[in-house]
């Protein structure tokens, strides 16, 4: 019988064959859900789909983006952003 503590879905089962033939049932913790843009909600790409502590361990360039508004925005969303940002610099010079 499976140990109670294993017993709940929130932890996903891995089949793993071992070197002598058999097959073990390890039992992970599911991944989150993507990171999505705050603009548009799409998921955000480059970011990682990690549990914190997992994430925590990773270097910052490989948690986000190397962009402005990495990780927060989507590259179309941030780019939008930049466009309007421009005209109204432009407009305010007028």
């Amino acid at each position: 019988m499976v140990a109670p503590r294993y017993r709940s879905r929130a932890l996903r089962r891995v089949f793993v064959k071992t070197p002598g033939g058999r097959v073990n049932v390890h039992y992970k913790k599911r991944k989150p859900s993507g990171a999505k843009c705050r603009e548009c909600g799409t998921v955000l790409r480059g970011v990682p789909r990690e549990i914190p502590s997992k994430l925590k361990r990773l270097a910052k360039s490989e948690r986000r983006p190397q962009r402005p508004y990495g990780g927060c925005l989507c590259s179309r969303c941030m780019r939008k952003f930049f466009v309007q940002k421009a005209k109204e610099i432009v407009l305010k010079n007028d």
